[in-house]
């Protein structure tokens, strides 16, 4: 896997007269003829995720078009490896590959490894790169994965630290990473430099040609995501650790929906936001390790199954909303995922049932938050009975409470700051509920905020909270050490569920342990 010295200046790496080389090694893009006297090189490292009892998704990128072997083995050497039909790596995808590995044994160590041959000279054979990640379990052994989100948001690029959260989550050997949206900003330009408050400067040690304006090609949205995999951290935690992938917003741009007007905005020829939307989509495809389903191409949402003691559940509240702002908002679940959710919840047979969702529940975050207008989360910020978006979540809250759906948790993001919420029919508007957590992580390498107001319609109450102060203290940098991210902790013997808040510095600030109702 190439490696990126801190030492590197974004002008030399970009300019010297090394310039093939390093260039080649490190993901920017460089025209076929210019890189194509040497050996094939990955660019990116690899990837894994969507990994369950038997199978498990693994993505690598080439840096140009060739013939890549795949082969996975239960031991490093690979002396008793499994060789798959050879990909192609072509244009079409931006020479990004990704395939399923299957018929695999349940909590079993996978060792994968992708050897790429140019597709004009088949002389031309890279080193191999090598990945691995454990299968889930089938019988009931304690499970650890951790969850965050929010990556090089507001102009935060890869410094001389770089993103450091990625290493820190990856010091606790979890068994998989749910990355809960905005895991690009195609809508944030990074800069070379940012001037801090008391005086300093933020360097962004590399920037490539695809983050100094925001993304609107396909070419560019591909780009946001081949700069964060730049990063020693992130392809670190990468290699050795499978990530759950969902989108949020700024995979696009902010706070997009159908009423989303860009007539006066220069910075967007097309005016119609779904055709960035589309472009961002297809970009989020090719560069994920998500599960492709061949009925429905393109989908988000989706549940994978990690063993007897967790279901996890993946929503996209981006995908099927309506309009943000307008008459009553348009909804977020669509009701071909509400289905689906209520259906996938009453089946599962888990112990504890955890919903990934890239929005919060309780917290209002407005579409114009300037003129405090429209919603882009669920709440309204009227603290009444459900209206508009919170008719859809009541709906479901109702749903759960009738079929007697216990031990749900939900994990939430976008807010840049941590913070664990309970939420009880006693303290609701609307009670027609069963009482349940959500707890709030993020961001992994963003700006960090100050803290939102709560909506009272479904009772939540704060029990922990950490987050810049607001106002003047907006937009904290990553280096004043507010990045955020949780730890999830299920023991196989008890059934118990640990949730930890944790700073980048790897500071535990606050736990709690829940008892599932099948054995409190």
């Amino acid at each position: 896997m190439a490696d990126i010295r801190s030492t590197l200046t974004r002008r030399s790496f970009l300019f010297s007269a090394g310039a093939a080389g390093l260039v080649a090694s490190s993901g920017v893009a460089t025209p076929f003829y210019a890189r194509g006297y040497g050996r094939p090189e990955f660019l990116h490292g690899v990837q894994s995720g969507d990994v369950d009892t038997q199978s498990g998704m693994v993505w690598t990128r080439v840096d140009r078009p060739a013939r890549v072997a795949v082969e996975y083995s239960t031991t490093e050497s690979f002396s008793n490896a499994v060789r798959l039909p050879d990909i192609d790596a072509t244009p079409q995808t931006d020479c990004a590959i990704k395939g399923r590995l299957d018929n695999l044994l349940p909590d079993q160590d996978i060792f994968y490894r992708f050897t790429a041959t140019d597709l004009y000279d088949p002389n031309r054979v890279s080193e191999p790169i090598v990945g691995r990640f454990r299968t889930a379990p089938l019988r009931r052994r304690s499970v650890r994965f951790v969850w965050s989100g929010d990556t090089a948001g507001q102009g935060w690029g890869i410094d001389e630290v770089g993103m450091k959260t990625y290493s820190t989550m990856q010091l606790h050997e979890p068994d998989f990473f749910i990355h809960s949206g905005d895991t690009i900003y195609a809508d944030n330009p990074i800069p070379d430099e940012i001037k801090l408050r008391d005086g300093g400067m933020w360097k962004n040690r590399i920037v490539t040609p695809e983050k100094r304006d925001v993304a609107r090609t396909l070419e560019e949205y591909r780009g946001q995501w081949k700069y964060n995999l730049l990063d020693e951290h992130v392809r670190g935690l990468n290699a050795v650790c499978p990530t759950f992938y969902q989108w949020d917003d700024h995979e696009v741009l902010n706070n997009w929906s159908a009423s989303t007007d860009l007539r006066d905005d220069p910075r967007y020829p097309e005016k119609d936001v779904a055709v960035y939307a589309s472009r961002a989509a297809r970009a989020f495809h090719e560069m994920t390790p998500i599960r492709t389903l061949p009925t429905q191409p393109g989908r988000i949402f989706r549940k994978v199954a990690y063993g007897p003691l967790l279901d996890a559940f993946f929503v996209d509240l981006r995908s099927y909303r309506g309009p943000n702002q307008g008459e009553g908002d348009g909804g977020l679940f669509g009701w071909r995922q509400a289905d689906w959710l209520k259906r996938e919840l009453a089946a599962s047979r888990a112990t504890w049932k955890v919903i990934a969702c890239d929005m919060p529940i309780g917290l209002v975050v407005w579409d114009d938050y300037s003129a405090r207008r429209g919603s882009d989360a669920i709440s309204n910020g009227q603290n009444g009975a459900p209206m508009g978006r919170e008719t859809e979540f009541a709906d479901l809250l109702r749903f759960i409470r009738d079929n007697a759906i216990e031990n749900i948790v939900w994990l939430t993001a976008d807010v840049h700051y941590t913070a664990a919420h309970h939420y009880d029919p006693s303290r609701a508007a609307f009670k027609e509920f069963l009482p349940f957590w959500e707890f709030v992580s993020g961001p992994l390498h963003s700006g960090t905020y100050g803290p939102k107001e709560l909506d009272m319609t479904f009772g939540p109450e704060v029990r922990f909270i950490k987050a810049s102060g607001g106002g003047i203290d907006s937009n904290l940098p990553p280096s004043a050490g507010l990045q955020f991210f949780g730890i999830v902790d299920i023991n196989g013997r008890t059934q118990q569920m640990t949730v930890r808040l944790m700073d980048r510095q790897d500071k535990e600030l606050w736990r709690v342990t829940l008892d599932p109702a099948a054995v409190a």
